[in-house]
């Protein structure tokens, strides 16, 4: 059997400590670390020196390197024998489009392994004191991406994602807060509904504003937050203050409630 060489490794969410102990044994040896722009720059200095880095980032509106390009980029690599690092934000089968490139190797026959993550969900919540599920507050959680191929906001079943007892957590979706908010008061979200924002979270960096359902757009908009932030909505945010372990000089003290 044919040796693995390619990996598609989750970076987690930011703080290097969170990386598992796979995915650190694997940017030791590797030749080759194609990056995402959500990789951050601590996890990058711990690849070997003289390893080949090539940033395939992506943002909203604008891509550094395009999906198919990528996907390309990677067959490649693998055909020409190095052992390559797949590195992405959080975990690369959660909103990472790792399942897209992994198919599209299995499709040209190319081996691969997939290192899971940290996703922003778990890692970015817990430093925000903020805990996915909690007896009495939240018995599920339902992961949505504040963007999808046609961006079509309107065609969401807010109804079906408005359940008092479900902790939301959306990724990528700042642009469309206020979008987001209103539809999902529209479906039936009580306007006082504790809700959060949380910009890089789990990093030195990370800042966290406290609001509810009505007042958050307005609460990150004039603190300024920008990508990436995570949003998490429901009961569960009521305990951010209790809980709130993970302090930061760069936290905006007076957006917390």
């Amino acid at each position: 059997m044919t040796e693995t060489r390619m990996f598609l490794v989750g970076a987690g969410p930011g703080d290097p400590d969170l990386l598992t102990v796979k995915a650190m044994r694997l940017l030791r040896c590797a030749e080759v670390v194609v990056f995402d722009r959500l990789v951050s720059d601590a996890i990058l200095d711990l690849v070997r020196p003289g390893t080949t880095r090539i940033f395939a980032g992506k943002q909203a509106g604008h891509h550094h390197m395009r999906q198919d390009d990528i996907n390309d980029l990677l067959l490649r690599l693998a055909r020409a024998g190095r052992i390559v690092v797949r590195l992405k934000g959080g975990d690369p089968f959660i909103f990472g489009r790792g399942s897209e490139e992994a198919e599209h190797l299995a499709r040209h026959g190319i081996g691969f392994e997939v290192v899971p993550g940290v996703t922003a969900a778990s890692g970015c919540s817990a430093y925000a004191g903020i805990p996915l599920t909690h007896r009495g507050l939240a018995d599920s959680v339902c992961f949505v991406t504040g963007h999808g191929q046609d961006e079509d906001e309107a065609e969401r079943d807010w109804a079906a994602l408005a359940n008092p007892t479900t902790t939301l957590v959306i990724y990528m979706g700042l642009r469309r807060l206020p979008e987001i908010v209103a539809g999902l008061h529209a479906g039936g979200l009580p306007a006082d509904t504790p809700a959060a924002a949380i910009e890089r979270g789990t990093t030195g960096a990370q800042r966290r504003v406290v609001g509810n359902l009505a007042d958050l757009a307005a609460r990150v908009q004039a603190a300024g937050l920008a990508a990436p932030t995570l949003v998490v909505i429901g009961r569960v945010v009521s305990l951010a203050g209790t809980l709130d372990w993970f302090v930061t000089a760069a936290r905006p003290q007076s957006a917390v409630a």
